[in-house]
């Protein structure tokens, strides 16, 4: 009796573990090759080896004859079970089809490699174009917004583009390749598509972020810019974060800690590629999609009505390689300081990043200024729509 008790017991404990010791296998197999199957080879043979080790010490416990060939047929049955069971937890799930593309959504196709979506409005009386820049990394917004209508009514090209790897724009087949540089190196391509000697830049977030890379490498290409609900200008000065948005975070969590996203976030810990062959870019931006809807309305003020839904896909690679990459880059500030663009700098009153953070826009851009926005969270187009206008038409004389 004691010794079939202490060999459920190994088996209890053992089985779990030869499951572990299997996920392990596959996350260092990713670190030496991108090639999925072999991932998934090296995870099952460990299992399989880990499993047959705990048949042998299950059934030397139990007393029985000839345990290395009775824990043998144990260790292939255990994986033959654990294999069908992992087929059932990590398989893909149904992808919605992608929402039709808008009529009036253009491509640029960039000597970069890149070909970005964009839409475009007005034109004619203004010798610089407004280009916007949104947020995330990679989480588009839909069309020309109220105030690039206003401004296109006033006589600007206005564009709007998705960036690479998010939206209607490319994704790429290697995640690394998800720079800053790279969304700079976009941009300036644009530019030079558009035959423009200089843009105004209107950043959202992230986009305020990308404006300030932009400068720092082009700093007399741009004639104004608007930094709104800016991101950092340099990740590595905020070791602590700079804030993150209100949120229910057990549905959030709940989201977040699927086997297969769990499984993808490891592999693409320790090479892009490997988790890119797991994990489509069409299943990983609709679990973006998910997870930001949970998300969209933390940013805003307290009793501010529920940010608008759109149909345009985030890119969850473009987000997860740019951010890392972001936080690796040079200090961009000593190429900044004294650059003497000028600028607008908003931010809502109920912004979730600290306030020093577009404070430092402030102190960088000389002729910056800052104003806060009351009753406006970090969308403040949408919590302000007339006041955010009205800000950034006085800014640009439109």
């Amino acid at each position: 009796m004691v010794r079939r008790v202490g060999a459920g017991a190994v088996a209890v404990v053992g089985l779990p573990l030869a499951a572990v010791a299997g996920l392990v296998g596959m996350v260092f197999a990713a670190g030496l090759s991108s090639w999925i199957a072999l991932v998934a080879c090296a995870g099952v043979f460990v299992f399989a080896g880990v499993a047959v080790l705990v048949g042998w010490v299950v059934f030397t416990v139990a007393g029985t004859a000839e345990a290395w060939r009775v824990a043998v047929g144990f260790g292939v049955l255990a994986t033959v079970i654990a294999f069908a069971g992992g087929m059932v937890v990590f398989a893909p799930p149904g992808v919605p089809e992608p929402a039709a593309v808008p009529a009036n959504v253009r491509f640029w196709h960039l000597p970069t490699g890149s070909h970005i979506a964009y839409v475009h409005a007005g034109g004619g009386g203004r010798p610089e174009p407004v280009v916007f820049l949104h947020g995330g990394p990679g989480t588009p917004a839909e069309g020309i917004s109220p105030t690039g209508r206003a401004l296109a009514d006033s006589g600007f090209d206005v564009y709007a583009y998705d960036q690479v790897g998010a939206g209607r724009s490319t994704r790429l087949d290697d995640p690394t390749g998800y720079t800053v540089a790279r969304h700079v190196a976009d941009l300036e391509a644009i530019r030079v598509t558009l035959g423009a000697p200089r843009m105004i830049l209107i950043g959202q977030s992230w986009g305020a972020s990308l404006a300030a890379q932009y400068l720092a490498a082009h700093p007399d290409r741009v004639a104004k810019a608007v930094f709104s609900s800016p991101g950092e200008l340099w990740p590595q000065a905020w070791p602590g974060g700079v804030g993150e948005p209100a949120a229910d975070y057990d549905r959030v969590l709940s989201a977040e800690s699927s086997p297969r996203l769990l499984l993808a976030a490891a592999l693409l810990s320790v090479n892009p590629k490997a988790a890119h062959g797991f994990m489509s870019d069409a299943e990983a931006d609709q679990r973006m999609r998910e997870i930001t809807l949970l998300l969209k309305d933390g940013a805003d003020c307290p009793g501010s009505p529920p940010a608008p839904v759109h149909d345009n896909l985030p890119g969850f690679y473009a987000n997860q390689r740019t951010a890392i990459d972001f936080k690796a880059i040079p200090d961009p500030r000593p190429a900044l300081h004294g650059n003497p663009t000028p600028a607008l700098v908003l931010r809502g009153s109920c912004d979730y990043i600290r306030p020093e953070v577009a404070a430092e826009y402030r102190t960088v851009f000389p002729n910056a200024r800052l104003v806060e926005v009351p009753g406006a969270g970090h969308a403040i187009a949408h919590a302000q729509q007339a006041r955010y206008q009205a800000l950034v038409t006085e800014f640009l004389g439109a």
